[in-house]
């Protein structure tokens, strides 16, 4: 028998799960720690994390899951890891953390990637990166480098926050194409470093670690390591993958034309092209897919909205800490449209789909005499349905087909009322599948490490639960739920009517 593991490091928890390599079934899954873990915010528009805390949480988890399930750890084939996107770790020559990340929602860097989109051409960014600089990793290394320059001058490498991690297992410093994609470190049309970029900010190359493959060998368990976690020194490392392209291989979406979503802290939809479509504002965002080759290239088209379950979070502890089935059961016991109350989630950091505006979350329309707690909690839900719909909008202008979408019977997508306003809203069949990032990890690894000779054959466990479609009595009520919330959206933002510019850069 043979073991899988797989670890995904997000902003809220760690998680681990096991896998029997053969029939491809979790055998436990756990996650640390037990309360959410702290985003710290300095100063107003930051978010920043201990990259210290997250490996203290792996080593919890997999104690955890050693004792839950008492496996031989030598019979454990390979480790994978999904990690929280476009965050920046920095290590000096000892491999020391030099300050603490600065982390995904972070907001610090948007002038600085302005600045670039101007300064290298709006046509030569989307062509060459197919995204503005924006808010991405390597802006937010321009911001140390121009705000802490001392510290700057200490950085032996830049790592992403599942660089950090593998580091931390086997003492090799590296990254993956996948990951310098979503800092905009790579250039698509040169299928190399993106070197004008680094040249622009007067970064150097040497700052970014080697590059090897998303499914191989990226080094094996210290001793160290391996006595920290428990696990058996010399056990390869062979997946690692971006939380996003990680959740859309963990639904065996590989392909053009498919689609997966996912709604944790943040929610994302995630569609696969063989073509470089960008949306000329940059407000959906275009990486490397993780089993893109030169030969057969496959981007994700990601569109990400901030505030998700951070909003759902955020109320739990606002209405009493009910448990989070409680909260739906009494969301849905507000009318569709919750009597004309209007949430926009936008309050945690720069919103990529709002063009990376100042913007916080606004409860609009709010009347003393006919709302209650439930109408503001479906308010809610219905708020962050709304905003992944106007983003799956800017998607469909861009030419994907946003049709079938596949998700993790997780998270946001356990509320049947989501699930309802999002196949009636977006006008979309919902499949759910019983899967989640570290489950997809695992599976990588299995591929990896050559357990599974294919991805068909990774994802033989790999079972579809639930299947949603539209409902026509309620689309109606839904569509026009979502156009009084995107009126409200307009209004906020200056402006009456929503104007996209797609193009397709011909390489």
């Amino acid at each position: 028998m043979k073991y899988l593991l797989g670890y995904d490091i997000g902003s809220s928890s760690i998680k681990v799960a096991l896998l029997d390599a053969t029939t491809g079934r979790c055998l436990a899954s756990v996650t640390s720690p037990k309360t959410e873990m702290e985003i710290s915010a300095p100063m107003v528009g930051w978010a920043e994390q201990r990259p210290e805390r997250w490996w203290q949480e792996v080593v919890n988890a997999t104690h955890q899951i050693k004792a839950e399930y008492g496996f031989d750890t030598s019979l454990v084939a390979g480790i994978g890891i999904t990690y929280q996107m476009h965050g920046l770790v920095l290590v000096d020559k000892a491999g020391k953390v030099l300050r603490p990340a600065i982390i995904w929602c972070d907001s610090r860097a948007v002038d600085f990637g302005n600045q670039a989109f101007e300064g290298l051409g709006e046509d030569f960014c989307l062509n060459s990166f197919l995204n503005s600089p924006g808010n991405f990793t390597a802006s937010k290394l321009k911001w140390v480098k121009e705000n802490e320059p001392d510290l700057y001058e200490q950085i032996h490498k830049i790592q992403l926050p599942g660089d950090y991690i593998a580091f931390q297992m086997t003492g090799r410093l590296c990254t993956t194409i996948s990951g310098l994609s979503e800092g905009v470190f790579w250039n698509f049309r040169e299928q190399a470093i993106a070197q004008d970029l680094l040249d622009y900010y007067g970064i150097s190359r040497d700052l970014l670690p080697e590059v090897v493959d998303t499914f191989a060998e990226q080094g094996r368990l210290t001793p160290e390591a391996a006595q920290e976690l428990g696990l058996t020194a010399g056990t390869p490392i062979c997946y690692r993958a971006g939380d996003q392209p990680n959740n859309a291989f963990s639904l065996n979406v590989l392909q053009p034309g498919e689609i997966a979503a996912t709604a944790g802290t943040s929610g994302v939809v995630y569609g696969i092209s063989d073509q470089p479509v960008v949306d000329s504002r940059s407000r959906v965002n275009a990486f490397v897919h993780v089993n893109s080759t030169p030969a057969q290239p496959r981007n994700g088209m990601l569109l990400c909205v901030n505030g998700t379950g951070i909003l759902n979070s955020w109320l739990r502890k606002v209405v009493g800490e009910i448990p989070y089935n409680e909260m739906n059961t009494l969301a849905a016991t507000a009318p569709v449209g919750a009597e004309g109350l209007v949430f926009l989630p936008f309050g945690n950091g720069a919103e990529r789909v709002l063009e990376n505006r100042p913007t916080t979350a606004e409860l609009r329309g709010l009347s003393f005499n006919t709302h209650g707690r439930q109408h503001v909690l479906r308010a809610a839900q219905e708020g962050i349905v709304f905003a992944l719909n106007y983003g799956m909008d800017i998607m469909r202008e861009s030419g994907v087909q946003v049709r079938k979408v596949r998700a993790g019977n997780a998270n946001m997508f356990l509320s049947p009322l989501f699930r309802e306003a999002f196949v009636n809203s977006g006008n979309v069949e919902l499949e759910l599948y019983n899967t989640d990032a570290a489950q997809g990890a695992a599976r990588g690894a299995g591929i990896g490490a050559g357990v599974y000779a294919s991805a068909a054959e990774a994802f033989a466990g790999l079972e579809r639960i639930l299947t949603l479609e539209p409902t026509p009595s309620l689309q109606d009520q839904y569509q026009a739920a979502y156009g009084h919330w995107n009126h409200t959206l307009q209004q906020v933002l200056g402006h009456s009517t929503t104007q996209s510019h797609v193009n397709q850069h011909a390489f």
